[in-house]
């Protein structure tokens, strides 16, 4: 029994690779900017107070991340219908 495909496709597309280098360069410049322009306003506050706002900046960059990935897989931003 040939394993189970999920949606049409059975090649990769470009869409791939350029997804995750995308992702990458994506990450890379959010990171940078959370580390120039927010960091050093909020290093001399108490690490009480700093771990949440870091927790929140973890977190908030997988929001797109979902449609991103569809697109990535289908081609397009939201979910196909069933």
């Amino acid at each position: 029994m040939p394993p189970k495909i999920r949606g049409n496709r059975r090649e990769p597309t470009w869409r791939i690779p350029v997804g995750i280098l995308g992702l990458v360069v994506g990450l890379g410049i959010y990171a940078l900017v959370i580390a120039i322009y927010l960091a050093p306003v909020i290093a001399g506050w108490h690490a009480l107070i700093q771990a949440p706002i870091y927790l929140v900046l973890g977190v908030i960059w997988l929001l797109p991340l979902g449609r991103f990935l569809i697109w990535m897989e289908t081609g397009r931003w939201s979910a196909p219908r069933q």
